[in-house]
């Protein structure tokens, strides 16, 4: 079997592990008695919610599911008391403003007796907002649109957005006002801590207890694991990263080629998120494609590594590609496609550069968002010559 194909079985194997679906299913075989109304929120609400629907049956009294563009199953838009609306991601529009209303309004008027559930992964952030009086939305925007481009770590992004907003930072807990609840939680930040997740929308109230209960479904390191299983299950033996990475992409690809170099084992898997720092003009990419394409620039010909590095909810930035699948021959194939391949990473084109070589992932929406994986493999040359693009299915 390839080296790609593994990469690509594997990366599969962690998808599955953190699905959102069947984490809700078997989270809530363990939830309150009666009635449940249901707000599902983030780039793995629908998957999240289809698990609620099947565990809940008829104890669901409603349910609002608020997702990124095109990640709402249809099945879900033809249930009974169910209101699901599409929102704006990364950067919140109108739309963000009315889902935050909508999520106020109904969180507010769930009836005595019905139990409130939270289903929250990451993207909720620009999903849903309300704004604290004297702000608007250009100024969340720009706001938005700068720490994404300046490359700010996801901690510091959320601290500026709870300067403006009136659901960041414990926002519905505020609204619950002392009422019991249940949160699930699928995490895509560092230390999975739920005052961070979505900005805190679940997160405690400063200063105030609540009866809510939060639970952690799945976080990189449930990805990372299923990843080194399956590299087991297949004969091989992967080694974890040291800790989550972080920090500029380039660094980051350097960093993890010369450990794949390094290492005794058959190959290596991190988990985490990087950052990039966009130039004013700039292409189409995202911070895996980048990575992977950095990646295969630092690859010497020849040499018997591969790489995988994607999005887990199936996205990479703005882009619908999940990530790329980079090796030896990588830039060679660009090239010899017309590709100047110095540019795309100057530029941050890096996707058009990887559609050139035919190395981009597709995955379309996964019902997770864990944040990024980096899969590497040690290979034999045969191994690299496989040219088209590559899709998770």
């Amino acid at each position: 079997m390839s080296a790609r194909r593994t990469l690509l079985e594997i990366f599969d194997a962690a998808l599955r592990a953190v699905d959102g679906c069947r984490l809700t299913t078997l989270a809530l075989q363990v939830r309150p008695p009666g009635r449940t109304a249901v707000f599902a929120i983030g780039k793995a609400a629908s998957a999240m919610a289809r698990g609620a629907v099947q565990a809940l049956g008829d104890d669901r009294e409603r349910l609002l599911l608020i997702s990124k563009d095109g990640h709402i199953d249809d099945a879900l838009r033809r249930l009974s008391r169910a209101t699901c609306m599409e929102s704006a991601h990364p950067v919140p529009d109108e739309r963000s403003l009315a889902a935050g209303a909508e999520l106020e309004r109904q969180v507010l008027d769930v009836p005595a007796g019905v139990t409130p559930l939270f289903l929250v992964s990451g993207g909720s952030s620009s999903l849903v907002e309300q704004l604290h009086a004297g702000h608007t939305l250009e100024e969340l925007r720009a706001l938005n649109q700068h720490g994404l481009g300046a490359g700010w770590d996801i901690a510091m992004l959320n601290a500026r957005r709870a300067r403006l907003s009136r659901l960041k930072q414990g926002g519905v807990a505020r609204l619950l006002a002392g009422r019991a609840a249940l949160a699930l939680f699928i995490s895509d930040v560092p230390g999975d801590d739920p005052r961070v997740i979505g900005s805190g929308l679940l997160g405690p109230d400063a200063g105030r207890e609540d009866r809510i209960e939060r639970r952690i479904l799945a976080s990189i390191d449930s990805a990372v694991q299923a990843a080194i299983e399956a590299g087991r299950a297949r004969g091989l033996e992967l080694e974890a990263g040291p800790r989550r990475f972080a920090g500029d992409v380039h660094g980051v690809a350097g960093e993890f080629v010369g450990a794949l170099r390094a290492t005794a084992a058959d190959g290596l898997v991190w988990g985490g998120e990087s950052t990039v720092t966009l130039p004013a003009r700039h292409g189409r990419g995202g911070r895996n494609t980048h990575l992977a394409l950095c990646a295969a620039r630092m690859l010497r010909a020849g040499e018997p590594l591969a790489l995988l590095a994607a999005g887990t909810d199936g996205s990479d930035g703005p882009t619908a590609d999940a990530g790329a699948l980079v090796d030896a021959a990588t830039v060679e194939r660009a090239e010899l496609a017309g590709c100047d391949v110095e540019r795309a990473r100057r530029e941050f084109d890096s996707g058009l550069a990887l559609e050139m070589s035919g190395d981009l992932v597709h995955t379309g929406p996964t019902g997770t968002n864990v944040g990024d994986i980096v899969i590497g493999l040690k290979h034999s040359p045969r191994a690299a010559r496989g040219r088209d693009a590559v899709r998770v299915l």
